[in-house]
């Protein structure tokens, strides 16, 4: 069992009548994801951050055309948030890790009783990592330089992980990679002596959805797509 955020809803969401001929992964579970996977006529939405956050509210307006639209379209809603951040292989912090090149990768950065994250030993400056991380991305990162020119111990942790700065100093790093951050981050990490990459929420969790579908087109032989809708924060 994976300890997950209230509202997480880690697993199947939203089932259909059963039968599955095509997958398509996405960042997020929203009506324009939703209509976006109904178009690519799948019948199985594969996503990161699934469609219970928060209360729970009533299912009139927009709530209600997204459950008209996976009724009418029989398309199943599955999750996985912590569990698909961790995954030593399918995970977003290992993907991304691999696409950085890193290698030898430890433990990192314990939520909800469970690290992670991933931290690596290394040594390049922080301009060299900024366009490691631009060119996996596919965008500048915002860089906090609050840390050593020259970055020798990395943690990543994809997301919104920004606000636990202190945490990722604690277990050592002199460099964070995340997704995104609070303004007060920036006066912290230089207090802390810590480097802070910020990749944008959406651009640093792409990585998961597409191994895990991917992985499931092998195994069962079925085609998938990657919808990609940024949110550009």
């Amino acid at each position: 069992m994976f300890n997950d955020y209230e509202g997480a809803a880690n697993g199947l969401q939203v089932e259909n009548s059963g039968a599955v001929s095509k997958i398509a992964a996405a960042v997020d579970a929203s009506l324009a994801t939703v209509k976006l996977a109904a178009a690519a006529r799948a019948d199985l939405l594969l996503v990161h951050h699934g469609l219970f956050w928060g209360p729970v509210i009533p299912w009139t307006g927009p709530r209600r055309a997204l459950l008209q639209c996976l009724l009418q379209n029989d398309l199943a809603v599955y999750s996985s948030h912590l569990p698909l951040d961790a995954h030593p292989r399918l995970g977003n912090n290992a993907q991304l890790c691999a696409a950085l090149g890193f290698s030898r990768l430890r433990p990192f950065f314990v939520e909800k009783g469970r690290a992670i994250g991933w931290q690596t030993r290394a040594s390049m400056t922080r301009q060299a990592l900024a366009r490691k991380l631009e060119h996996a991305l596919g965008r500048a990162p915002i860089v906090v330089p609050g840390g050593p020119e020259r970055c020798r111990r990395i943690g990543v942790v994809t997301g919104g992980a920004g606000s636990q700065v202190k945490l990722a100093a604690a277990e050592g790093v002199d460099t964070f990679i995340t997704g995104e951050g609070p303004h007060w981050t920036y006066a912290l990490a230089e207090e802390l002596g810590v480097n802070i990459f910020y990749g944008g929420h959406y651009a640093t969790e792409t990585f998961g959805v597409k191994a895990l579908a991917a992985d499931l087109s092998k195994k069962f032989h079925l085609p998938w797509v990657f919808l990609d809708y940024p949110t550009g924060l």
